[in-house]
């Protein structure tokens, strides 16, 4: 099953308990990272650059349903208000 992806309008909601916030996710990336040493060889990443992400499985820590997530608008995000009222017109 394919994993949606994340934007800045949405975010994950598993569709059997409801769950808006716990989940966990494995993923594969590919990136590239700015190590800074210091002077005793103890290294700090100071920058990560994206550059493949796979998300491969979402499990929601609430009822341990896996891959059962779904996109829905986040608060107060662009157009999530045009949703409602839609929503609010088919119903009235």
């Amino acid at each position: 099953m394919t994993v949606p992806a994340l934007t800045a309008e949405t975010r994950w909601r598993c569709t059997l308990c409801g769950n808006l916030t716990r989940f966990d996710v494995t993923r594969t990336a590919r990136v590239t990272e700015f190590l800074h040493f210091d002077l005793a060889g103890e290294s700090k990443v100071e920058e990560t650059e994206v550059l493949n992400e796979t998300i491969e499985s979402v499990r929601c820590r609430w009822c341990n349903a896996v891959d059962q997530v779904e996109l829905v608008a986040r608060p107060g995000a662009e157009g999530a208000e045009a949703e409602g009222a839609e929503a609010a017109a088919e119903q009235g």
